[in-house]
């Protein structure tokens, strides 16, 4: 039977020692998309991009020191300016920060549960392409058995050479259908591994869970708003406290100075003097236009992605019900068909080595039945998909 021995051939070629390969479960697949993956660290860093923001838009200015000589009396001069841009500027500034890094901290949720979408569903289509390797494998088994029925039948005188030359060319087909199938097995299992974070030059896991239908978890109507849309909310909130800070900075802050004076030879002011001043810019020249249009437009924009934000997200979550209920409507009519189809199958196979049916019949009988069940393959996995963004679209805030 060759059909095993080319499947083999290229899992062996392409797989590496069988001892390299480790069982996982769906849910570890999940976590290690969630904790190793790539986008999940692109994530952490935006997040901590905008951590790092709000730091530093909480630290104060330092004061500045500064001392002067001069020939004129008193002669020496220092001086420490402090500048008060908490007076007005530094809550609206804080606001839009500590906004900024509640959004990216919504948006990192989001990324996480997109992370284990992504994984779960990577482990699906791998599971579902496993299934379909199986059933090649399987298929060219049969199809080797046929041919050597066929020929055993000819060397009897109840076949002819026609039925022998169809059946090998339906046998080289399965072979063919086989070492593809396992090549695409191959190739799901390494698209796993890449977003579990592993190496994906050659298969180290493989699926140890089995390919069913998902439980059918309720849909609730009030589930809360959208992370996403909740994320951009913030975003636009952060914004807008970003325009009020542009519009305050056309006053920039004032400082206040405080130091002293000495060094007068002729005794006239003996000791030190004090000094005290306060800086106040004017906004004669600059009213800080530019930067106030530029906030401006920069939260008309967050407002417009908030508005598609949204309407994209009910769109997602009602396509994803829509994707959920078809996929289970058509896996429960396949379960019929494929057991039908495998009774079929099974008596024409058995006429046929009685005599009573012919080859052809035998050939469309078998290929019905490998189709049904192709097909309740692909919508078991359908189905598991759609549960998975079903749950990515419903994943909501308070």
């Amino acid at each position: 039977m060759r059909a095993p021995g080319a499947a083999g051939l290229v899992l062996l070629a392409l797989a590496g020692p069988a001892r390299a390969q480790q069982p996982v479960t769906r849910a570890a697949a999940m976590a290690s998309a969630e904790s190793r993956g790539s986008r999940i660290a692109l994530a952490r860093a935006d997040t901590s991009v905008s951590a790092a923001a709000l730091a530093t838009t909480r630290m104060f200015e330092n004061p500045v020191a500064i001392t002067s000589y001069t020939r004129s009396i008193p002669r020496y001069h220092a001086e420490l300016d402090l500048p008060l841009d908490f007076l007005w500027l530094r809550g609206p500034r804080v606001r839009a920060a500590d906004l900024a890094l509640g959004s990216a901290r919504l948006r990192f949720a989001f990324e996480r549960a997109a992370a284990a979408f992504d994984a779960d569903t990577a482990y699906t289509r791998a599971q579902a392409a496993a299934a379909r390797s199986h059933l090649s494998v399987r298929t060219a088994q049969d199809a080797d058995s046929l041919l050597h029925m066929a020929t055993v039948r000819r060397d009897a005188g109840d076949a002819s050479d026609l039925d022998v030359q169809l059946a090998a060319v339906n046998a080289g087909q399965a072979h063919n259908a086989a070492t593809d199938d396992s090549l695409a097995a191959i190739a799901a299992i390494l698209d796993l591994q890449a977003i579990m974070g592993l190496a994906a030059d050659r298969v180290l896991v493989v699926p140890s869970d089995s390919l069913m239908l998902p439980a059918l978890d309720p849909v609730r109507a009030d589930s809360g708003r959208p992370v996403q849309v909740a994320a951009a909310e913030a975003s636009l909130a952060a914004e807008e406290q970003s325009v009020v800070f542009a519009r305050r900075g056309a006053l920039a802050a004032p400082s206040l100075s405080v130091g002293f004076e000495s060094g007068d030879p002729s005794g006239a002011e003996p000791g030190i003097l004090p000094l005290v001043g306060l800086t106040l810019p004017l906004p004669l020249l600059n009213r800080n236009r530019g930067p106030i249009a530029a906030a401006a437009a920069t939260r008309d924009r967050a407002r417009a992605e908030l508005e598609l934000t949204r309407r994209e997200s009910a769109a997602t979550r009602a396509r994803a019900l829509r994707d959920r209920e078809s996929a289970f409507a058509r896996a429960g009519r396949d379960r019929a068909l494929v057991t039908t189809a495998e009774r079929l199958a099974a008596l024409s196979l058995q006429a046929y080595a009685e005599g009573a049916f012919a080859l052809p019949s035998v050939l469309e009988a078998r290929r019905s039945a490998r189709e049904a069940l192709s097909q309740y393959i692909d919508d078991l996995a359908a189905a598991n998909i759609a549960a998975a963004a079903l749950r990515l679209s419903s994943l909501s805030v308070p």
